[in-house]
């Protein structure tokens, strides 16, 4: 028999973290109180970096460990019979999650868009697969809001989203931003949560029984900080010629806590440890003082403003972005900042570049994820 469940009961919650990256949205959830048992990470370098900054922060390894298997080996045989033993097992303690984000680049806009039929556009099915086939109470599906927006990727988002409550799920779903949960970035992303039917009835919610949860039900704005239209509505700082080194007085009328800036002073990134760790090219020096501070117009050398928030942190596919007022590229620790994660959340020193700034890129912002974490628990708890 399961446990009684409400937010002071979130170390009863196993979650089970698939396309795991270098582990931001778990470190959201784990820092709101849930317990990650089981962590799938396909690629190597990800997972080291994962390991390397859990070891770092003192948090636990996971009781079921660390797995580099392709995702498609816990459908069936071996990895599947081994994935539903684990959750059969934590189900007797208390409740079970699945969280995850799915490689995005074939409903990007900006990506490859080839959608269900791409490689990175059918592991959405098949981690919507897992999820039916091992029955976790609840789950989270995050992805880019193409697969949600965008006509053609939208048909298959909804057949997704059929599976799920064909298979005993209550869904609700969102269009998040980022800066809403006070990250410094404009990024939105789609965000699929679901619940077991059979749970919700056995917390008494007699009034959710449809296939889906309408957004005033679900506390999707509970632990956001800002409505991101009002954010965007007010009058940031726009370009300004770029001056090294150069000195700007805070505007009086935007939130400072969403400026880059905030974020560079908060997280101390010049004396981070992955403060010397940025792309320093042989040519383009020259271009890079061309740019001006603010400019963020075009696909590639975007200047971040020291006193606005940042576009979305997206450092792949030729997309540089600028220090507002050093002729360099941004270094990881800002990237890292950007993405609000703690200071205290390291890469290891034989990462390559590419793979950290690709890992910072793919990452969900660390207070997004403990965002969405607290509203799964607030809606749980009011039930209990």
């Amino acid at each position: 028999m399961k446990k009684s469940w409400g937010c002071k009961y979130m170390k009863n919650t196993s979650l089970f973290s698939f396309f795991s990256g270098s582990g931001f949205l778990d470190l959201g959830f784990e820092n709101a109180g849930y317990n990650v048992v089981f962590v799938n990470e396909y690629y190597k370098p990800f997972l080291k970096a994962y390991q390397h900054s859990r070891k770092l922060m003192n948090i636990e390894e996971p009781e079921f460990g660390y797995s580099y298997e392709n995702i498609t080996e816990y459908i069936n045989g071996k990895m599947g019979e081994f994935l539903k033993e684990s959750v059969n097992k934590k189900q007797k303690e208390g409740l079970v999650g699945f969280i995850g984000g799915p490689p995005c680049p074939d409903f990007s806009v900006g990506g490859k868009n080839r959608g269900r039929h791409g490689d990175n556009g059918k592991l959405s099915g098949t981690y919507i697969n897992i999820i039916n086939n091992c029955k976790p109470d609840f789950f989270l599906f995050e992805n880019v809001k193409g697969l949600w927006r965008t006509k053609k990727h939208r048909a298959f988002f909804e057949e997704l989203k059929r599976q799920l409550q064909d298979n005993g799920y209550i869904t609700t779903e969102c269009l998040v931003n980022s800066i809403e949960y006070g990250a410094p970035q404009d990024r939105n992303r789609i965000i699929l949560i679901g619940f077991q039917e059979k749970l919700l009835k056995s917390l008494n919610f007699d009034d959710y029984f449809t296939c889906s949860i309408s957004n005033g039900s679900f506390p999707w704005k509970k632990f956001t900080k800002y409505e991101k239209e009002q954010v965007f509505s007010l009058a940031w700082p726009k370009q300004k010629i770029f001056e090294e080194n150069s000195e700007i007085v805070p505007p009086k009328d935007v939130p400072i806590e969403l400026t880059v800036q905030h974020w560079f002073l908060k997280n101390d990134v010049e004396n981070h440890a992955n403060s010397q760790h940025f792309f320093r090219p042989r040519n383009g020096l020259a271009r890079f003082k061309t740019v001006n501070e603010g400019d963020d117009s075009k696909k590639s050398f975007k200047r971040l403003h020291r006193w606005r928030y940042s576009p979305t942190a997206c450092y792949g596919n030729n997309e540089v972005h600028l220090h507002p007022y050093k002729a360099r590229r941004i270094t990881v620790s800002e990237a890292l900042s950007i993405q609000s994660l703690p200071l205290n959340f390291v890469f290891p020193e034989n990462m390559s570049l590419t793979d950290m700034f690709k890992a910072i890129g793919n990452g969900v912002p660390y207070l997004t994820a403990k965002g969405l974490a607290k509203s799964i628990g607030s809606f749980l708890e009011k039930k209990k």
